[in-house]
């Protein structure tokens, strides 16, 4: 039977797994994204590749963002920074498109945990459900072991049985022999 510390390298394993996925599609994606034209933004990586902006800005993926926008920049000869003050103003138009796609990231994460949870369900009440197998086999033997002997068992008492019946019988055919002895006899005393 499986153990906890199993159970919990298997979920570690699969988490791992899972990130793995997500960090090589959001480089997928800023490779696709730079090859087409496509400006490299932090909001378009998240949503070409389908994972969360916070993954985006993660050590290992931020960094290749950064030089795909770099090389855009050199490439279309437009400067790096920023005008006036070190950062661009945000508009209402931008920051309701950040809200729309925070909404559908926070939407999808959801999801998704709800999925892990009814998964994680299904998987923990099959390991308390399921018996051991070696339990089960070590059943199943002491169960044909237990069936072999009460065959065994009957057989013999069938056969225990059957001689019975014969002693019946040849003690009936005694006894009528016996009766119709006596018969005679008292029929030959009684002349």
């Amino acid at each position: 039977m499986s153990t906890t510390s199993d159970r919990a390298a298997a979920l570690r394993a699969a988490r791992a797994k899972d990130s793995q996925d997500k960090r090589r599609r959001a480089l997928t994606a800023v490779h696709a994204l730079e090859a087409a034209g496509t400006p490299v933004t932090a909001a378009a990586v998240a949503t070409t590749a389908g994972v969360s902006t916070w993954l985006v800005y993660a050590d290992g993926v931020r960094e290749h963002v950064q030089a795909a926008r770099r090389r855009q920049t050199e490439h279309d000869n437009i400067p790096t920074t920023p005008p006036s003050g070190g950062h661009t103003p945000a508009t209402p138009a931008g920051l309701r498109t950040d809200l729309a796609i925070a909404r559908d990231q926070i939407r999808q994460l959801r999801s998704e945990r709800d999925q892990l949870r009814h998964r994680l369900r299904l998987q923990l009440g099959a390991e308390i459900d399921a018996p051991d197998r070696a339990e089960l086999v070590t059943r199943v033997a002491g169960l044909e072991t237990t069936a072999r002997q009460l065959l065994a068992e009957r057989d013999a008492r069938a056969t225990e049985a059957e001689h019975a019946q014969r002693r019946v019988h040849e003690l009936e055919d005694d006894l009528t022999a016996a009766r119709d002895s006596l018969r005679r006899v008292i029929k030959d005393n009684n002349r």
